[in-house]
């Protein structure tokens, strides 16, 4: 029988603090009709904790989530994350996660593929299980935007949310979970959608600093152009490679960074706008943490057989889409 990585639960968290719209009005020159107009924002979620990073965000999404599976922290056996806000430069966010939640048995690494990083680190997990390689995955997307958002740029601080997701990956011969998977990048659009500093370019100094080049630099009109097509069209590319119809399709599942590029990858894939999770206006742009959290919203009306597509797009270029089916029914 060939085996399948199965998503078997799911668990998210965004911080309690609530940065809205008209926050944003006193802190720059911006306003909340023309932030809703343009993106579909409407509050975002802040960490602003002393002492607290992404993985506190992660933990937050996976304590509960294995509390209610009942799987000990000590039966992971791999964490990858997917996350460009990590606690540090290195160690791996993963490894302080593993700490935090006494996954004293699991290896596990960071996955940088900006708001691409979850669904990369779920096509990458999903190997370890098809593989016959593990049996309890524990896949995150985690990222505390607000480290990197610079408050006084206002074409990027009203996109920028905190928060995390997680999935635990199990083997099944059922015929659920990943079914297939296309994954891309082009560095070629690496400059416009950036944190220019902090790497081995440009190492931390007085003069970066005072550049203010350590936050995340974005060409709107160019990400925006990129993003409505690839995106689109990697999901279109998925339905028609797996000869499936939008009538066939239980949930689109995309990456929350506009609801303009979620309204175009709909369309391109003949959906319905009831079939689109969104929950942009609650959260904004989190990063890797836009999918698991949009599962961990809606998983109690998914259904096991149940057809869904991921789709993301981020810097890197990266973007992809997954094809899965929803291996398990919600107890109520």
């Amino acid at each position: 029988m060939k085996i399948t990585a199965a998503i078997t639960a799911v668990g998210g968290y965004v911080p309690p603090k609530i940065l809205s719209n008209a926050d944003l009005e006193k802190m720059v020159d911006t306003n909340d009709e023309w932030i809703r107009a343009r993106t579909g924002i409407v509050e975002r979620h802040i960490l602003d904790e002393p002492g607290k990073a992404t993985s506190d965000l992660a933990v937050g999404a996976i304590l509960p989530m294995l509390k209610k599976k009942g799987v000990d922290p000590s039966e992971i056996e791999l964490i990858i994350c997917g996350t460009v806000t990590g606690d540090y430069v290195f160690p791996a966010t993963a490894n302080i996660i593993a700490d935090k939640i006494g996954a004293v048995n699991a290896w596990g690494y960071d996955v940088g593929a900006a708001c691409s990083g979850f669904l990369f680190a779920l096509v990458t997990g999903s190997r370890f299980i098809e593989s016959g390689a593990h049996k309890k995955v524990l896949v995150v997307g985690a990222d505390k935007m607000s480290a990197i958002v610079d408050y006084t740029d206002r074409n990027t601080c009203v996109l920028f949310g905190d928060g995390a997701g997680c999935v635990l990956l199990e083997p099944t011969t059922d015929g659920m979970g990943i079914q297939d998977s296309i994954t891309k990048v082009d560095g070629s659009g690496r400059e416009f959608l950036i944190q220019k500093a902090g790497g081995s370019m440009l190492p931390p100094s007085h003069d970066t600093v005072d550049q203010r080049l350590h936050y995340a630099y974005q060409e709107g009109k160019t990400v925006f152009k990129f993003a409505v097509t690839r995106m689109a069209d990697v999901s279109y590319e998925i339905m028609e490679r797996n000869q499936l119809k939008a009538d066939d399709i239980a949930w689109l599942v995309p990456h929350q960074a506009n609801l303009r590029i979620i309204d175009a990858t709909a369309d391109r894939m003949g959906l319905d706008k009831n079939k689109v999770m969104i929950n942009i206006q609650k959260y904004g742009n989190t990063t890797s943490g836009t999918l698991p959290l949009c599962l961990w919203e809606w998983e109690s009306q998914l259904k096991k057989g149940d057809n869904l597509i991921l789709s993301s797009f981020g810097g890197g270029f990266t973007w992809g889409s997954i094809y899965l089916k929803w291996a398990y029914d919600t107890e109520a």
